[in-house]
């Protein structure tokens, strides 16, 4: 049986992630756990797969739940998440946190040799050299949760990675895909959130709007599997049934492909290097859908994706600062406080002025997040 302490329970990842071990408790006990502020869904996990250990966003939230849970230990805050992470019972971490939260945590876990089930882009974007680095040091595996991210994984199995030609990481082309540049004037967050294929949390979904969810992606193929950029492609597949794809020297291309559900590549990255039925999962019937459907990207249309390959390139603290600017901006358009495209300027703004450090450690990328932060919200006074 692996034990599993969890980062970010109670979010879009997380709680997929919860349905999993519900659904297969002879494989996997869940031992410690991290939520925001989500007191309900938190006591829900509670009841059903009774951890020893839970960290909550704020003191309060856990006074709360240690009143209602006295034989379990509560914790919160920062330190929280880095308690759950490197809980000395469990042997695999899931990073479902959203944002750079998670950086601290993870490479504490990575530290103590636990296996790294991510699903947290910003960890690998903002700080991919060091996580890379220690996985490697401390004999980690880092196993992909994103869905394009694990087809790559799978469709690399047992090949010589030497002879891969490239990677093609497919995108929805998110809730505007069929709309210009000039309909996108004016459009609201409830337009935004209406993603035609997956059910995924409200930050992710507008990065998908963006394409800043496929430029993130770009980033983290490149640290996971030593891409050269010029070797990662993005091929729109409005479907989403063909999740990524790579072609081998001998024009050979793999794919992995399936419906879109999420606990697929959750479950991989728990089981591997095995394979569990799915608890409810939909099949894919090809001669049912008929046909599937490919465009190239237009990066005048999609700027954040072309923004990202910029930063990709460059390295260094830019992808901290183009990954703070873009979280912060997509916050303030969730509370409509700018315009959707005001989020690529918000970006774009940060990344002109940036002076870049190439090799930074983890007290400078933490500086320049928060000081970028800080920067977009001087923006919109």
């Amino acid at each position: 049986m692996k034990k599993i302490s969890l980062l970010g329970a109670t979010g879009s990842i997380g709680w997929q992630t919860f349905d999993i071990l519900l659904a297969n408790p002879n494989e996997f006990k869940l031992v410690a756990f991290s939520a925001g502020q989500n007191i309900e869904k938190s006591r829900e996990i509670i009841k059903k797969l009774q951890p020893e250990l839970v960290s909550m966003q704020t003191e309060e939230a856990a006074g709360t739940l240690q009143k209602e849970f006295p034989h379990i230990s509560f914790t919160y805050g920062e330190k929280g998440l880095v308690e759950v992470a490197t809980h000395p019972d469990s042997t695999v971490l899931i990073n479902a946190v959203l944002g750079s939260v998670g950086l601290e945590s993870t490479l504490a876990a990575i530290r103590m040799g636990k296996t790294i089930a991510i699903a947290n882009k910003e960890t690998l974007v903002t700080a991919g050299h060091l996580v890379m680095a220690e996985a490697k040091k401390y004999n980690a595996p880092i196993l992909p949760v994103d869905s394009e991210h694990s087809a790559v994984f799978q469709s690399m199995n047992g090949e010589n990675k030497k002879r891969i030609e490239r990677i093609v990481l497919t995108a929805s082309g998110g809730s505007f895909r069929d709309r210009t540049r000039d309909e996108l004037v004016g459009v609201t967050v409830k337009d935004a959130l209406n993603h035609p294929n997956w059910s995924m949390g409200a930050k992710i979904t507008i990065d998908s709007a963006t394409m800043m969810n496929k430029g993130l992606e770009v980033i983290e193929a490149h640290v996971l599997f030593d891409m050269p950029y010029d070797n990662i492609d993005v091929l729109l597949h409005r479907e989403s049934i063909i999740h990524s794809m790579v072609e081998y020297e001998d024009t050979s291309v793999i794919a992995q492909l399936g419906t879109p559900d999420m606990r697929v590549p959750i479950q991989y990255a728990l089981s591997y290097p095995d394979r569990l039925p799915l608890a409810n999962g939909q099949r894919l019937n090809l001669a049912q859908i008929g046909q599937l459907h490919f465009k190239e990207v237009d990066f005048d249309r999609f700027r954040a994706l072309k923004l990202a390959y910029d930063a990709g390139r460059m390295g260094g603290t830019i992808l901290t600062a183009m990954n703070a600017a873009n979280e912060a901006a997509v916050a303030l358009f969730l509370q409509e406080k700018i315009t959707f495209l005001e989020i690529e300027e918000c970006i774009e703004r940060i990344m002109n002025s940036h002076n870049n450090i190439a090799l930074p450690d983890l007290a400078t990328i933490l500086h320049v997040d928060s000081e970028t932060r800080k920067t977009v919200a001087s923006m919109v006074k």
